[in-house]
C-alpha cells in the first residue's frame, strides 16, 4: 500500500502530508521498503506463480533435450 491514500490515526490528516512526527515517521519508514514494498500480496503471489511456471518450462525443456 502507498502512504498517498493512508490517514493518520494522530492527526487524521493524510500520511503523504507529514502533519506530525507519527505521519513523517511512518511515510519515511514506507519510503524505505525497497522495490516490492509497493505491490500487493495478490501481485507478489502472481509473480511468485509466473516465475515457477517458466521454471517448470525450463526443467522441462532440458529434460527433452
Amino acid at each position: 500500500m502507498t502512504f498517498d491514500r493512508l490517514v493518520c490515526a494522530n492527526c487524521a490528516g493524510p500520511v503523504s502530508e507529514g502533519r506530525c512526527h507519527v505521519c513523517r515517521a511512518n511515510r519515511q519508514r514506507l519510503e524505505q521498503e525497497g522495490p516490492f514494498g509497493g505491490l500487493s500480496p495478490v501481485a507478489l503471489l502472481t509473480l511468485l506463480v509466473v516465475l515457477i511456471a517458466a521454471v517448470a518450462l525450463v526443467a522441462v525443456g532440458h529434460q527433452t533435450a
